[in-house]
């Protein structure tokens, strides 16, 4: 096999050198085209042979070539332009004996541009028959065999161009993405919410439990963090009188790679003044039954041979009560760090010295409740030790008004009533900070000038993260994070 794409490496080098003699550039600027493979189909797809010949009109389309066949002095070609494929015929008493020399020196994988006039085959399909044939890029090496495809995981994964090439149910998931996230984009606006931007490096990386990545800049001389999350950043903005705001960008977390995390990785944040936890529960139905209408059509998906069903109400469970009713976890591992400790062991949870028993119960929700969560279940109340930047529940001062949403057995959201006294969150900070210096690396840094945002007042507000990640994930039944990012970050060869 690697004899055999070698020799064709070789093959079409030799080509290009000889198009190259020809005085034929092997990489032109620009091409007009007329139409793409999708107009031309949807214009002319439904003419009769007869009426296709009565247009007497010709039109140029460019693409690259996908399959040709080789009739001697004729070719049959398909080109792929960003809409879809068309098939062509090249004639050589059509185009010229010289032009036409020129293109069978041409290979699958080239790109071409095409003018010429639409007809019906034999076996009646749309075909462009060419009366003048350009080389627009030449094509080195050659693309995965038709019938073998690009089969390989990590070779899809490190070579996406050659992935979204030849796979197009690839191409699908990614204009799917994006459609998702302006649909998610447009929910917002329409909610006199105000998307803005937001530092990607911070001399205080802040917003989340993770550790960060440090840089250093030169000029300024100091270090800066790629961001964890930009939540203080958003919430200095509602300080400032901006009362809805939200940001779909990237966070950047060195953390572990596996099916669900990506080091970096896609989030929406959203802050709402005036509004609590719980009214961010409904806006979240509101969203994705919105990006359900836009990108579906239908308010129930297939997610790994499981069915997720979106309709209202969605099911709301404290966490204490999913641990017990769907962990299967006793009251005593609920209330005792010991007896949570000698449960997680049993269970082969990993834990570290340093955790406390809210993390010990954060840990076994994840390996014995997160993955049963299948339809979208809002879990609330969780502990105020794990909860750095939440408001504390008045009736429960040691619980924080908190819910995390789960759906496809994933962790989708995260969203709290916000801690906005400023007194309360440099105590929490400073805890944060004995964290880090006993060797836990994902705890939070101390942020004086948020706190001195804080001091000039946030009002009442809920604010929420949305991993799009996942969330596109779920909608284009995909079972690893990698197969939705273009580019996922993976170890060098």
């Amino acid at each position: 096999m690697m004899e055999k794409a070698s020799t064709l490496l070789e093959d079409r080098k030799k080509k290009a050198e000889t198009l190259a003699a020809m005085g034929i550039s092997l990489y032109p600027t620009g091409f007009q085209c007329d139409l793409t493979a999708a107009e031309a189909i949807e214009r002319f797809g439904s003419l009769d042979a007869a009426s296709l010949e009565k247009t007497g009109r010709t039109f140029s389309i460019a693409g690259r070539i996908m399959a040709l066949r080789d009739f001697g002095k004729a070719s049959f070609i398909h080109i792929k332009d960003r809409s879809g494929r068309i098939q062509a015929y090249v004639r050589k008493d059509k185009i010229g004996e010289e032009p036409f020399k020129i293109f069978k020196l041409m290979d699958i994988g080239d790109f071409i541009g095409i003018t010429g006039s639409f007809f019906r085959t034999k076996t009646g399909e749309l075909t462009i028959l060419a009366e003048k044939v350009q080389l627009l890029s030449k094509s080195i090496r050659p693309l995965p065999e038709k019938w073998h495809g690009l089969t390989d995981v990590e070779t899809r994964y490190r070579q996406r161009y050659l992935d979204l090439i030849v796979n197009e149910a690839v191409k699908k998931v990614f204009v799917l993405r994006s459609r998702i996230v302006r649909s998610v984009r447009d929910f917002f606006i329409q909610r006199d919410f105000l998307e803005v931007e937001t530092p990607m490096m911070q001399p205080i990386p802040g917003g989340a439990s993770a550790r960060p990545f440090k840089t250093f800049h030169n000029a300024l001389g100091m270090d800066l963090y790629l961001r964890i999350a930009p939540e203080l950043y958003l919430k200095r903005l509602v300080v400032g009188g901006m009362e809805r705001v939200f940001e779909i960008n990237r966070n950047f977390r060195n953390e572990g790679i596996s099916v669900k995390h990506n080091p970096e990785f896609t989030m929406l944040e959203f802050y709402m003044a005036y509004a609590t936890y719980e009214d961010l529960m409904e806006l979240t139905e509101e969203l994705f039954l919105h990006v359900l209408d836009e990108v579906a059509g239908k308010h129930s998906i297939e997610y790994q041979g499981r069915t997720i069903d979106f309709s209202r109400p969605w099911q709301r469970i404290p966490l204490f009560a999913a641990l017990r009713e769907i962990g299967g976890v006793s009251e005593e591992v609920l209330r005792d760090k010991h007896a949570a400790v000698a449960f997680a062991r049993s269970c082969d949870i990993v834990l570290s010295k340093q955790d406390n028993l809210g993390q010990i119960l954060a840990k076994i929700f994840d390996q014995r409740v997160e993955p049963k969560l299948m339809n979208p279940t809002f879990v609330y109340g969780f502990p105020i030790e794990i909860s750095p930047l939440s408001r504390r529940n008045d009736l429960e001062p040691d619980m924080a008004d908190r819910f995390e949403l789960f759906m496809g057995g994933k962790e989708i959201a995260n969203a709290f009533n916000e801690l906005n006294d400023p007194a309360d969150q440099r105590e929490r900070f400073m805890h944060q900070a004995s964290l880090r210096e006993a060797g836990d690396e994902e705890a939070q840094f101390m942020d004086e000038d948020y706190v001195a945002a804080l001091e000039y007042g946030l009002p009442p507000t809920a604010g929420e993260g949305i991993g799009i990640d996942r969330v596109v994930m779920l909608l284009t039944d995909s079972p690893s994070i990698r197969d939705v990012i273009f580019f996922p970050h993976m170890r060098t060869k």
